[in-house]
């Protein structure tokens, strides 16, 4: 079966919101794939207020959370794969849920560990080029799939 995590987000999401609540998610920024500000990151988590009034264009998929808002007057586009939502709940009352780690998506996990490693054993591999004296001022950044 799929994994039931984006039905009961939503669901809790829902409800949450009806009740005149704000709900807060708590996402594992250190699981491959979360785009969220890393400024924000405390103890590897971010706690994220994802109330209508305060985002833009959320979508609760079922592979992944995605919406618009602001750090510190900043725009950001944040991605969270489902997997990495730890919790959903109500910042009034606390009411809300953790989620645990559903087995169809570890297993996933240990598929995309397996493709990193053969894309990083080819990746890292040197390129011919030229030699030249000065350092080679590219990006510290690299996209992950």
């Amino acid at each position: 079966m799929t994994p039931n995590r984006p039905y009961l987000l939503r669901a809790f999401y829902e409800w949450i919101v009806d009740n005149n609540c704000t709900p807060y998610l708590v996402v594992d920024a250190t699981m491959p794939g979360v785009k969220v500000p890393l400024q924000h990151v405390k103890d590897g988590q971010i706690v994220l207020n994802i109330s209508p009034g305060a985002i833009g264009n959320l979508l609760l998929g079922n592979d992944a959370v995605t919406f618009n808002a602001r750090f510190s007057g900043n725009p950001f586009a944040l991605y969270i794969p489902q997997r990495s939502v730890l919790a959903i709940y109500a910042r009034e009352n606390g009411a809300g849920t953790m989620f645990t780690p559903e087995e169809e998506w570890q297993e996933d996990e240990l598929d995309d560990a397996d493709t990193d490693v053969e894309e990083a054993a080819v990746s890292d591999s040197p390129e011919p080029g030229p030699d030249d004296d000065k350092p080679k001022k590219g990006s510290h950044l690299r996209v992950v799939k």
